[in-house]
C-alpha cells in the first residue's frame, strides 16, 4: 500500500477501503506523508466525494488520531454544542449558562476563530482575567461545582484534523460534506460529552449555501454521531445575515451579557433559547423540546442563566462584574459610524462581507498564529426588513488603526442592499432533526 496508489483511486472515483483510509491519516498525523500528497489527496475527494462507509471511515480514524476525552468525572448527563461557522454568532454563551441553571453539565472545549468566523475562545478571553487554558481536574471541579466552564480545545484532541485542516483552508478543499463532517465529528466524538448538539448554518455567511445543503450536512452529522452511541441532534438555522447585532469579540460578549439580562436582540435571544431548549431535553431535564425551551425561557426571565455566566467569569479568573457591567469589556480606541446612503428598507444584510470586514478590523485572523483586537468589530445598528433614513448610522467600525476606518466603513456598506419596499421577512430556524423530532 502506498500514498500515491491511493490518490489515483480516489482521483478515479473509486472508494477507499478502511485499510487505505486508516494508512492515509496516521502516516499524515505521524508526519510520514507530506502535505504535497495529502494536498492531492483532498482534492480528489472535493472532485470525486467520498461515499457513506468512507466518511464514517474517515472520522473514526481521525477521532482515534488523538486522544478521546474521559468526562466520567463530570456528575449528569453532558450535552456539547457545536455552530458550524456563522458571523455574530455567540450562542455558546447563552445558551451554555442557560442549560447550565436547568441542570445540565455543560463541560465545552471550544476553538478559536479562523478567517470571518469567530471562536468562542477568542470572545471570552475578552472578558479581563479570563482563563481559557486550565488543568483537567480544575475543569471538572468547576463543571461539577457551577455546572459550567468552557476551556480552549486540547490539542491531543484528534491532531490528524488540526493538520488536515491547516491544509484544507489554504487549497481550497474546505466546502465538502465528507470532509466537513469528519472535520467536525471527529472532535466532537472524541470531546467526551454524552450528547451533541449541532447548529448546522446555511445562507451567504456559511458554508452550506442552502438549507438543502445544509440538511444533508446536518443528516450526515447526526447518523453518525448517534453509530458512535452520542444522543445527537441538529438545527438548521440562518445565516443570511448576522447573527444579533454585534460582530466581533468583545462586542459579542456584550450583546450575550444584554440577552441573558433580557435586553438583547430578538433573533439571538430566540435562537439561543431554541438551543438552550433542546439542550436541556437532550439532558433529561425536560420531557420533550418544548418544555426544555420553557424551562430554558424561565432561567432568562429569572436571571439564573446571567448568574451562571457570572460562575463561568469568576470560575475561570475573570472578572465577575462584567456580567452586570458589560462596558467593563473594553471596545478598540476609533470608531466610526457608517451613514446610509439613501432613504429605504434594508432588503439584504449579506453576512459573509459584513464578517469580511470585521476581520479587517483587527477582530478576525487570516493565519491561525495571528493576535486579534479583542475590542474590534462592528456593531449593526439596522438588518433586514429595517427603515432607514439618509445618513442613519447603519453599523459602528470599531479598530485601534485609525486610518483603516473609513475603507473598513466602505467595505461593511457593501453588505447592505436597499429597496423602497420592506422585504419578506426568513425563517431563523428551518428544521430540528433527529431523535425522532423534525419540525
Amino acid at each position: 500500500m502506498n500514498t500515491v496508489s491511493i490518490i489515483l483511486k480516489k482521483r478515479d472515483g473509486r472508494a477507499l477501503s478502511e485499510e487505505e483510509i486508516r494508512y492515509l491519516v496516521k502516516g499524515f498525523t505521524e508526519g510520514e506523508i507530506p502535505d504535497y500528497q495529502m494536498s492531492a489527496f483532498l482534492m480528489a475527494v472535493c472532485f470525486q466525494g467520498m461515499n457513506h462507509d468512507e466518511t464514517v471511515c474517515l472520522t473514526r480514524e481521525m477521532k482515534l488520531s488523538g486522544d478521546t476525552a474521559d468526562l466520567s468525572g463530570i456528575h449528569g448527563i453532558k450535552i456539547d454544542k457545536h455552530s458550524t461557522g456563522g458571523v455574530g454568532d455567540k450562542t455558546t454563551l447563552i445558551c451554555g449558562p442557560l442549560a447550565a441553571a436547568c441542570g445540565v453539565p455543560v463541560a465545552k472545549m471550544s476553538g478559536r476563530g479562523l478567517g470571518f468566523t469567530g471562536g468562542t475562545v477568542d470572545k471570552l478571553e475578552s472578558v479581563p482575567g479570563y482563563q481559557t487554558a486550565i488543568e483537567e481536574e480544575k475543569f471538572f471541579d468547576l463543571v461539577n461545582s457551577n455546572g459550567i466552564s468552557v476551556i480552549g480545545q486540547t490539542a491531543h484532541i484528534a491532531p490528524a484534523d488540526k493538520k488536515i485542516y491547516a491544509l484544507r483552508d489554504v487549497t481550497g478543499t474546505v466546502e465538502n460534506l465528507s470532509l466537513i463532517t469528519s472535520s467536525i465529528m471527529s472532535k466532537k466524538l472524541a470531546s467526551g460529552s454524552d450528547g451533541i448538539l449541532l447548529d448546522v448554518k446555511c445562507g451567504r455567511g456559511a458554508f452550506m449555501k442552502t438549507p438543502e445543503d445544509a440538511e444533508e450536512l446536518a443528516r450526515m452529522m447526526v447518523e453518525i454521531g448517534n453509530a458512535d452511541g452520542k444522543r445527537t441532534m441538529a438545527v438548521i438555522t440562518d445565516m443570511n445575515q448576522p447573527l444579533g447585532n454585534a460582530v466581533g469579540n468583545a462586542l459579542e460578549v456584550r450583546e450575550a451579557i444584554q440577552v441573558l439580562q433580557g435586553k438583547g436582540p430578538e433573533d439571538i435571544t430566540e435562537l439561543s433559547l431554541t438551543l438552550a431548549g433542546l439542550m436541556v431535553y437532550m439532558g433529561e431535564k425536560a420531557d420533550s423540546p418544548q418544555s426544555g425551551y420553557e424551562k430554558a425561557k424561565e432561567a432568562l426571565d429569572s436571571g439564573a442563566g446571567l448568574a451562571k455566566l457570572r460562575d463561568l467569569f469568576q470560575g475561570q479568573g475573570g472578572d465577575p462584574r462584567a456580567a452586570d457591567d458589560p462596558e467593563l469589556l473594553a471596545l478598540s480606541e476609533y470608531s466610526y459610524d457608517v451613514p446610509a446612503p439613501r432613504d429605504g428598507y434594508i432588503e439584504s444584510l449579506d453576512a459573509e462581507k459584513i464578517g469580511i470586514a470585521s476581520q479587517h478590523t483587527g477582530a478576525g485572523r487570516e493565519k491561525k498564529d495571528d493576535d486579534v483586537d479583542h475590542g474590534a468589530g462592528i456593531l449593526l445598528h439596522a438588518k433586514t426588513g429595517d427603515s432607514v433614513r439618509q445618513g442613519d448610522p447603519l453599523c459602528t467600525v470599531y479598530s485601534s488603526d485609525k486610518e483603516s476606518l473609513v475603507r473598513i466603513g466602505e467595505e461593511a456598506l457593501s453588505a447592505f442592499a436597499f429597496s423602497d419596499v420592506k422585504p419578506a421577512a426568513r425563517p431563523l430556524i428551518y428544521k430540528i432533526i433527529g431523535d425522532g423530532e423534525e419540525k
